[in-house]
């Protein structure tokens, strides 16, 4: 009976992991160039199997570190999804 219980309860919370698509939904860091302030260079993918916004936050502190060493002169922002060349 504990064993069937702990089945069902482990099915139930994959099925609402599988339900829930914000569930291991990637964030990319980007940054810009000194030369070529449109051009879009990847820096890492955050991509961990949490909710969206552990993700979101994690890139979003990394850029704001990134931004704040002395002397950068690049951009540097997080966007929805895995690395495009383009958006």
């Amino acid at each position: 009976m504990r064993l069937a219980l702990a089945v069902l309860v482990l099915l139930i919370g994959f099925r609402a992991l599988a339900a829930d698509p914000s569930i291991g939904t990637p964030y990319t860091l980007y940054r810009n160039s000194v030369t070529d302030p449109n051009m879009r260079l990847h820096i890492a993918t955050f991509d961990a199997m949490e909710r969206e916004t552990y993700n979101f936050e994690n890139c979003r502190v990394a850029a704001e570190l990134f931004q704040a060493q002395p002397g950068v002169k690049t951009k540097f922002w997080c966007e929805k999804g895995r690395f495009k060349s383009a958006p």
